[in-house]
């Protein structure tokens, strides 16, 4: 299991080959590494990959910290901690949630807004990039080879 967490150049060392799963990890992170560089030249240099998954769970109508935490499979401590920080930012606000009083809905800010629309114009641009290193027939074949395989997957979602 060590080959498929780490977070260097993993090699197998059954195949003595670099590890797959270290690759698409490796990836993943130089991918994400340019759409935050992107965000800050506009100019919210204060979000970084962690406050993420708040912009890629949230509803529209808001979401309570439970839910968030679900879905970015995190815990509710560490999803209040994303929360709070993009509170304290201008990004997120917490209000009454309208059908339970007691509960709290995170909300975007118009702000918040502004990276979730930055976030959602840079999709394209990445999906641009990575066309423009590998081909367009190369770069459609592994997007759909990633579909296969997380389709693959019993149980998730």
């Amino acid at each position: 299991m060590a080959c498929l967490m780490s977070t260097g150049r993993a090699r197998n060392p059954v195949q003595g080959r670099t590890n797959t799963v270290a690759l698409l990890r490796e990836a993943y992170v130089v991918l994400n590494r340019r759409a935050f560089e992107r965000l800050a030249e506009r100019g919210h240099g204060d979000i970084r990959p962690p406050h993420a998954v708040v912009f890629q769970h949230v509803d529209d109508e808001g979401s309570s910290v439970a839910s968030l935490a679900k879905r970015a499979q995190v815990t509710k401590q560490a999803m209040a901690e994303v929360v709070a920080y993009l509170e304290g930012h201008g990004y997120v606000t917490r209000e009454p949630d309208p059908s339970d009083r007691r509960a709290k809905l995170v909300i975007l800010t118009p702000r918040g807004r502004q990276v979730f629309d930055v976030l959602s114009e840079l999709v394209p641009e990445i999906e641009r990039d990575i066309a423009d290193l590998l081909g367009e027939p190369r770069a459609a074949a592994l997007k759909d080879d990633l579909e296969r395989l997380r389709g693959s997957v019993p149980g998730d979602e």
